[in-house]
């Protein structure tokens, strides 16, 4: 019989047609849950099950309903707010998964700092404040260098660093008109009504790409970040794997890792985290109940011996999520990374010259422009896009660095002027 797996997210995107291929290659049929609404008969021809996440009550039992005559062997989210109903629909089903009060203290960043620190976790100073509160007298006696930050948002978006009590206000107010923008307020959360200020972290940043079995972390992937993330913005470029940090660096990051998600009690099923070493301490910002978003993913191929053919991280998730066992694979030897080509300024995007030759540079495999002609693209902290993805492989992350740079120096993004409406 068709294995069938719950794939739940918000809009059907990139990472979406990733897994539909690794399905294919499995023989699985995925299931769609999509944040979309149920009048509209099935626009995307995709044979999703509509739900709203901000009523999950209804959602699960929305999916649970359709669902009846074929029970779903798996579940896997595509995004941090999808990650808590998928866990609520495993638990309804009987599957393995995160549970739900898991998933939603690893979307909610004072949740899962105080969950840090409750664990004994090196955690900097923070403090919660309402976005409607007026807190220069409370700024002035914060530590700074700080960062102010949604407790919700993903990608960096609305992320600040701060200097001092003038910075903070400021940054608070901006936040604050980011959060009451339309695409935040549909989601109709009340996590947006607050922010958080915590102390600044010096040193180099990571990301962590692994897997969870029954509460035992499997490690896939160590990310290097090598531009430095230090503000006044947070936007990430490049990732490289393997990381060249020391052995013993790498070990403590997974320690941390494993340590974060069982203070936060995640327990079945793929994670993505992001740390900071500052000197001999490794902090963990945050780490989320899925994989690794946008088209990220496809920097990185598994083998579990080195005469396979590689395999997707989606194909590795997917495996997992049908109950198998997936600690036997193992990144490819082959360094790899990807270049999130950052956005400049805000306009409207016509075109990206040069893509031909930057598809040319000696270890690039791809450069995909993902940004819409006639879009308004916008740099962070308010933008929550990137113009598109560069991909590279090499003998070592220093050639894929330089393969990513060349490629991207090669680029030219054509934008027109934002219109401004009077009146």
């Amino acid at each position: 019989m068709e294995k069938r797996v719950l794939l739940v997210a918000t809009t059907i995107g990139y990472q979406i047609r990733s897994f539909g291929d690794a399905a294919r290659k499995l023989g699985v049929r995925l299931v769609f849950v999509s944040d979309r609404c149920e009048r509209l008969d099935d626009p995307w021809r995709d044979q999703a099950i509509a739900v709203r996440f901000h009523d999950e009550d209804r959602s699960v039992e929305s999916v649970v309903a359709a669902c009846a005559n074929a029970v779903p062997d798996g579940v896997i989210a595509v995004g941090d707010r999808p990650a808590v109903v998928a866990a609520r629909l495993a638990r309804a089903f009987g599957l393995s998964w995160h549970p739900p009060d898991s998933a939603r203290i690893s979307r909610n960043k004072l949740f899962a700092r105080r969950a840090f620190k409750s664990a004994g976790l090196p955690t900097p100073w923070f403090k919660s404040v309402s976005i409607d509160e007026d807190v220069r007298s409370r700024a002035v006696g914060f530590p700074y260098p700080a960062v102010v930050k949604p407790l919700a948002l993903s990608g960096s978006r609305g992320v600040m660093r701060v200097d001092n009590a003038d910075q903070c206000v400021e940054a608070l107010g901006r936040l604050r008109r980011l959060l009451e923008s339309a695409d935040v307020l549909i989601e109709r959360d009340h996590v947006h009504r607050r922010a958080l200020v915590e102390s600044f972290i010096s040193g180099p940043e990571y990301a962590v790409e692994g897997i969870l079995e029954h509460g035992r972390f499997h490690p896939l992937a160590i990310f290097d970040k090598p531009d430095p993330l230090d503000g006044p913005f947070f936007e990430e470029t490049i990732y490289l794997a393997p990381s060249l940090a020391a052995g013993d660096v790498q070990q403590r990051i997974l320690e941390c890792v494993a340590d974060g998600a069982r203070a936060i009690g995640l327990h079945h099923g793929p994670v993505h985290a992001e740390c900071r070493v500052s000197g001999s301490t490794v902090y963990l910002l945050e780490i989320a109940a899925r994989p690794i978003g946008g088209l990220c993913s496809r920097s990185l191929r598994f083998v579990k011996d080195e005469t396979d053919e590689p395999v997707t991280l989606e194909e590795v998730v997917l495996r997992h999520a049908l109950g198998e066992r997936v600690d036997a694979y193992r990144r490819e030897c082959l360094a790899s990374g990807v270049m999130m080509i950052p956005i400049a300024k805000r306009g409207i995007f016509r075109s990206a010259e040069g893509v031909d030759s930057a598809r040319g540079v000696p270890g690039v495999e791809d450069v995909r422009i993902t940004a819409k002609p006639g879009a308004l693209v916008v740099p962070l902290p308010e933008g929550r896009s990137y113009l598109g993805f560069i991909f590279a492989r090499g003998s070592g992350p220093g050639s894929v660095e330089r393969s990513l740079r060349d490629a991207h120096g090669r680029l030219h993004f054509v934008l027109d002027r934002e219109l401004t409406v009077i009146g």
